[in-house]
């Protein structure tokens, strides 16, 4: 394809979601490079985000940019190349999620500095969405959140709870001060089992840097909050069989996880390569598949668009403190790290992804769940 007509294949695709290339609209991208659409017809994904990183091109409000681009899928007006080919092969075929690459996305991700996220969470570091139905600010917004999910789990003093990817150990923190819970937290980032051990210092608490599939204990609940996204559709029978093992006949478990609104067995090209390796966001259709025999769906909540807020938050936190997080970070990390701020600010926003909170019992709970808001 010569290069007229890649900028206007390009440009059709922008077209077809409202965008124009160097428009007056702030979701209108401003190219400053012309290589740029031949990199878009390359490298798919990849090459708009890694051109974006480079300084090829520039959008005023990059998560409206991208609540229009979402949704219509540009991708699929790509035509697949070698590389996109062994991207699949790689999921579908390699399984990146197994055993023994668990760790890497700790390595990769979780362990680039806890400095970084002190500044851009909020007080307790929680990296999950955010509740914001009665919140003013981040640091209430997460209590919430946090608070919602003890209460949904119907936590009482001397309660046994397992948290699955357990970060750094905001969730069992505030379970064990505030509802007298003993807390197991197991997480695959040595960065995070670290810091979460200081924090978590004179509570009931034990953090475990600890793969899921070696958990052989039982607990009286199980939670586990943004960590569902690492685990990869190939295993996702196997997580739910570990969380019922582990998890006591009258007890309950809380699965919260970005959800897809279609099933995929692939994840995105270029927030698997800079973002989050051997990761891939789940459906509603793929989760009940592997809890099916296994567990009783009693309540799924969904309060995604509450997600495009927290993002933001996250994003005005890294800006105001990029004169200090500079000195460990370079200027194309910056881009970088933006970019995937609102870019899944964008895809909530467009409601193309979503926030589930799903109440599971082993057995149903005797006369029904009532749901908590």
């Amino acid at each position: 394809m010569n290069d007229e007509r890649e900028c206007v294949c390009i440009r059709q695709i922008l077209a077809a979601a409202d965008i124009s290339v160097n428009g007056n609209n702030p979701w209108d991208l401003k190219v400053n490079h012309e290589g740029f659409y031949g990199r878009i017809i390359r490298d798919g994904s990849i090459g708009l985000g890694e051109s974006y990183m480079d300084g090829w091109w520039d959008c005023e409000c990059l998560p409206e940019f991208f609540r229009r681009l979402v949704p219509s899928e540009p991708e699929k007006q790509l035509r697949k190349n070698l590389k996109m080919l062994l991207y699949i092969f790689q999921f579908v075929v390699l399984n990146p999620g197994r055993d023994s690459k668990a760790f890497q996305i700790g390595e990769r991700h979780y362990d680039i500095g806890n400095g970084l996220y002190r500044q851009m969470l909020d007080k307790r570091m929680v990296y999950s969405c955010a509740y914001w139905k009665d919140a003013g600010n981040l640091d209430e917004a997460q209590e919430a959140k946090l608070d919602l999910i003890c209460r949904k789990l119907g936590l009482r003093p001397g309660d046994s709870v397992l948290d699955i990817g357990c970060g750094w150990g905001g969730f069992a923190r505030y379970a064990a001060e505030k509802y007298g819970v003993r807390v197991v937290g197991i997480t695959v980032s040595r960065e995070q089992a670290e810091l979460a051990s200081s924090l978590c210092h004179g509570l009931p608490v034990d953090i475990r840097l600890q793969d899921y599939r070696d958990i052989n204990e039982r607990f009286d609940h199980i939670v586990s909050v943004g960590m569902f996204e690492h685990v990869g559709y190939k295993n996702y029978r196997k997580y739910m069989a570990t969380a019922h093992r582990c998890l006591k006949d009258e007890g309950l478990f809380l699965l919260h996880t970005i959800g897809n609104s279609r099933s995929t067995s692939i994840g995105d090209p270029w927030v698997n390569k800079y973002i989050f390796p051997n990761s891939m966001i789940p459906s509603m259709k793929q989760i009940s598949g592997a809890a099916e025999g296994l567990f009783v769906i009693e309540d799924m909540h969904n309060f995604g668009a509450d997600y495009d807020r927290t993002l933001l938050e996250w994003l005005n936190n890294f800006e105001s403190n990029w004169d200090e997080l500079k000195e460990d970070y370079d200027d194309r990390f910056y881009r970088m790290w933006t970019y995937y701020l609102q870019v899944f600010a964008g895809a909530f926003r467009a409601r193309y992804l979503h926030v589930w909170q799903i109440v599971l019992s082993a057995k149903g709970v005797p006369g029904g769940y009532r749901s908590v808001r």
